[in-house]
């Protein structure tokens, strides 16, 4: 693993324009991927893609944040931001999947949700709020792959899972280093600073156990070598599936419910005054 990179260098090595993004992971992983659109409620948001594919015989449902490759793809698809019609849509294709009794897999990447005005009327906050209650109580294995940058509920939304996995140098947060710092010191330009205090990196969370695993990449990053961080990825989803495949429904949901219920639990000192 890159020892020598700060938290700094791997968010932006996440940020890279060349970079992976879950549509290049999805067409080097499964086979017939079949997206799927629309939550019927308003639009089809194309910030989050849902799909269905096979994985070595096994059917998959798949939802995944999608940046942009380009200018035109970015603008098109909200620079990888959700408007709550992606989370009402991929909360409606979760629930096929438990009706289908298909396990699911999701990769995130995302600065956050779009904080725009009409996302909000919309009703932004609760669509991020039921997607993760939807997630907590879904009765079939949900493995969560944090490819890049993982940021604020718009991360979370499609994070929870029975499997964590994250890439090397993705990243995961509350929201950015510039909007810690902004927030925190109301100075923008103290982000490297933040982002080393965020604890952000694939190692600082699988050492605060938020995640299970990190893949590794290839020297330089992930875009260096496509091919062969999908057969990485690849092999850490099935071996993650044959795992919680043999988990009754009910033990899964538990599981699921401590995995996130003991994250953030510290233990105070007592002192004698």
């Amino acid at each position: 693993m890159s020892k020598e990179l700060n938290a700094w260098d791997k968010l932006s090595i996440a940020r890279a324009p060349d970079r992976p993004t879950a549509l290049d992971y999805i067409d080097n992983i499964f086979q017939e991927f079949i997206e799927l659109h629309g939550d019927r409620q308003f639009s089809d948001d194309k910030a989050i893609v849902c799909g269905l594919a096979k994985l070595n015989g096994i059917n998959f449902t798949i939802i995944a944040e999608q940046k942009g490759r380009n200018t035109k793809e970015n603008i098109e698809r909200n620079f990888g931001m959700p408007n709550p019609e992606s989370y009402r849509k991929s909360s409606r294709f979760m629930k096929q999947a438990e009706k289908f009794n298909r396990p699911i897999i999701t990769f995130v990447d995302t600065k956050g949700a779009y904080p725009g005005l009409g996302a909000e009327e919309r009703g932004q906050g609760e669509a991020i709020a039921k997607s993760i209650l939807e997630m907590s109580r879904i009765r079939v294995p949900i493995i969560v792959v944090v490819i890049g940058e993982g940021s604020s509920g718009g991360a979370l939304a499609i994070g929870v899972g029975d499997e964590i996995l994250m890439l090397e140098n993705a990243v995961y947060s509350i929201l950015s280093p510039e909007g810690y710092s902004s927030i925190l010191w109301k100075d923008s330009s103290r982000a490297k600073e933040a982002a080393e205090i965020m604890k952000m990196t694939a190692k600082d969370l699988l050492d605060f156990k938020v995640i299970d695993k990190i893949i590794e990449e290839p020297k330089g990053g992930a875009q260096k070598n496509v091919k062969l961080m999908s057969e990485n990825i690849k092999q850490e989803i099935l071996t993650a599936y044959e795992k919680l495949k043999t988990i009754d429904q009910d033990e899964l949901i538990n599981k699921r419910y401590d995995k996130f219920r003991k994250m953030g639990e510290y233990k105070s000192k007592s002192y004698n005054i």
